[in-house]
């Protein structure tokens, strides 16, 4: 075993992943870089800036492997190839822009040298090239050039040529590669996830499957196939990533953890086969019980779906076919309370570990129930629980099963809400009361995005409402239909004015109609118990405000209140937004100064938590990026920002999560 250190240019690397000449293991990961990396690492090229070095693995026993997401590699190679294992992210998005890949339209300023992918803007200003275009050996640099200055560019023409040919030799920059020699494959798994851990957070999830696949020849074919059936039964969420976390939660009877790699190293091949077949077993007796009884015929409107992972495994090693009615009731009870409670916005795995553990006592239900300390009382929600909820809510989830359960179709089309899994679908939802006819005013964006205000109708069924007040299109819809949205049949609610009124009213309707699903699946030993809020963070309210740009200081201010709480703070804006996209893209912990303040941020498993005055606001970092971009969207001027007192929290920190702000 030995290892070779040559170089290559970038341009031999992209002509020879053409010729399928370089390849990509299974254990790899899937492409995930976002366009705005993939234009910093042409800049960085560009501006002679080191971009990293290349590891690859030459063998005569090829392994198992997967597609590159790059044009038109798939031929035969005339020569053994290389098996890529550091590097796929940065030479992906090198083939991509330099073959014009619909994905990697990057895009040259020849004034200013900036790169950025295709935009709307950019594709109006001439001044902008296509980076495709100018290393297209076909390409006339004296027609580009002529028109860059026909598009009034004030740089002189032998300026400009001498920036396009700069990047003409982009595909002459040469990378360093190291190439393993000799090394067996689970020795060269153990090198891939000690590399690619130095990078992008690789995080337990990506361990697994890399040992797994070392362990087990051939099992990301395996688990794309069951991923494809479950995506023709319109349940895409359950991809090769769910799959590989359910079977190694089957085989370690925990959720994941860096332990949990080398455990899988020693698994036996029959017992890797077993837990695949609790897997598969599991899932066809899950999936069809939440189509039947809550009419969840497909798994996008599902706000987790490591929550499924427990009931995988209970119904996989359930013994016989039949599936008595308790237990059924309270696998569905089970899911609507750990939804409603958040259970997976932090610490992911140790709280799968938990569970799965639960799922195998001799009591699973009421175990599992203990979990959510639910173990004598009957769960209920109440109306308060409701107010301030948005779409990020899960409160947003059930309030899809009960219009379901209610029968509730379009409007006016009648369309299935959920319709079959081979029609063309999006899950939509649209404003009882139209924000037109609203005074923003009298009415926060809270209060106009309130969940009491949401319905899930189609686009064309909210043209037809076209911004008018309820008051005049509801007379063209019928009290049944009408019922069925949960919506409140007094016609003085209809009324813009009286719009506090109407969301109270229907925050009572979703609230009776909660509580009449959760009692229909409640299992019988809790029918002494006392009543308990579904919900413990019932009453707390976090609310966010940004005010200003990323670009002109803005700050994000938060205001939290309940009982016997009453704080506001403020942070800069780009510093929590650098924070947020640290822990997203590498998995960073950071530091962000709140209410004058620092605060760590701070990746707990899988979840980004950090303290926020009286609330330890959790949730993972794609969740945080939602809320973000959604308070981005309705940002006020700096101008507006208000005069606030600096008034840290010193007392008890309750948790919640961030898709329950507001």
């Amino acid at each position: 075993m030995h290892v070779d250190r040559i170089e290559r240019s970038i341009g031999k690397l992209i002509d020879e992943i053409s010729d399928a000449e370089i390849l990509l293991p299974e254990i790899q990961r899937e492409y995930v870089w976002k366009p705005t990396q993939v234009a910093k690492l042409m800049d960085s090229i560009y501006r002679g800036y080191p971009f990293g070095s290349l590891l690859f693995w030459e063998t005569d026993d090829a392994p198992e492997t997967r597609a590159m997401s790059v044009n038109g590699a798939g031929a035969e190679p005339t020569k053994p190839p290389l098996f890529l294992l550091d590097g796929q992210q940065r030479l992906t998005s090198l083939h991509r822009v330099f073959t014009d890949h619909p994905d990697a339209q990057v895009v040259f300023h020849v004034e200013n040298q900036k790169f950025q992918n295709q935009s709307a803007a950019t594709g109006r200003d001439p001044k902008w090239v296509k980076v495709a275009d100018v290393l297209n050996p076909k390409t006339s640099m004296l027609r580009l050039t002529q028109r860059l200055l026909d598009a009034g560019s004030a740089l002189a023409d032998h300026e400009i040529e001498e920036r396009l040919s700069k990047i003409k030799a982009l595909r002459d920059r040469r990378f360093v590669m190291e190439v393993l020699k000799g090394f067996p494959y689970e020795e060269v798994a153990e090198i891939f996830v000690r590399v690619n851990s130095g990078g992008r957070r690789l995080g337990t999830l990506d361990l697994a499957m890399a040992t797994l696949s070392t362990r087990w020849k051939g099992v990301l074919t395996q688990l794309q196939s069951e991923s494809e059936h479950w995506l023709r039964e319109g349940y895409g969420g359950i991809d090769v990533n769910f799959l590989s976390r359910a079977l190694a939660g089957v085989v370690l009877g925990r959720g994941l953890s860096v332990w949990s790699h080398s455990k899988l190293r020693q698994t036996g091949d029959a017992e890797l086969e077993q837990g695949w077949k609790v897997v598969q077993r599991g899932l066809r007796r899950l999936i069809p019980l939440l189509q039947s009884r809550l009419g969840l015929t497909r798994s996008e409107p599902l706000p987790s779906m490591i929550v499924l992972i427990p009931l995988v495994v209970l119904l996989g090693e359930r013994s016989g076919d039949d599936l008595d009615q308790d237990t059924s009731n309270g696998v569905v009870y089970w899911l609507l309370l750990a939804t409603i409670r958040t259970r997976y916005s932090g610490s992911t795995d140790t709280r799968l570990s938990q569970d799965i553990r639960a799922v195998r006592h001799e009591d699973p239900i009421r175990s599992l129930l203990e979990g959510l300390d639910i173990d004598t009382s009957r769960a209920e929600v109440a109306e308060r629980a409701l107010r301030g909820r948005t779409k990020e809510s899960p409160y947003f989830f059930l309030s899809l099963l009960v219009a379901l359960a209610h029968g509730a179709r379009d409007w006016w089309s009648g369309a299935d809400l959920l319709p079959p899994a081979e029609e063309l679908f999006k899950l939509e939802h649209h404003h009882v009361h139209p924000p037109a006819t609203l005074d923003s005013g009298r009415f926060d964006k809270v209060m106009v995005n309130d969940l009491a205000n949401l319905v899930f109708i189609s686009a064309q069924a909210s043209k037809r409402i076209n911004g008018r007040s309820p008051r005049e299109y509801v007379a063209s819809l019928s009290e049944a239909e009408l019922r069925a949205h949960l919506i409140p049949l007094d016609d003085a609610l209809h009324d813009t004015e009286n719009y506090s009124r109407f969301l109270n009213a229907r925050r009572a309707l979703l609230a009776e109609a909660m509580n009449a699903l959760l009692e229909s699946f409640r299992p019988s030993f809790l029918d002494e118990g006392p009543v308990e809020n579904a919900d413990p963070s019932a009453g707390f309210a976090l609310d966010l405000a940004l005010y200003g740009t990323l670009r002109d200081g803005g700050r994000i201010v938060f205001s939290a209140s309940g009982e016997g709480i009453s704080w506001s703070g403020w942070a800069a804006m780009a510093e929590l937004d650098s924070a947020i996209e640290s822990a997203r893209i590498a998995g960073l912990d950071s530091d962000v100064t709140i209410a004058g303040e620092s605060v760590p941020v701070e990746m707990i498993e899988e979840s980004l938590q950090v303290p926020i005055g009286p609330f330890l606001v959790t949730g993972a970092p794609e969740e945080w990026r939602a809320v973000f971009d959604r308070e981005l969207e309705t940002a006020l001027p700096l101008s507006a920002f208000p005069t606030m007192e600096t008034k840290q929290w010193h007392g008890e920190v309750t948790k919640f999560p961030v898709t329950s702000t507001d």
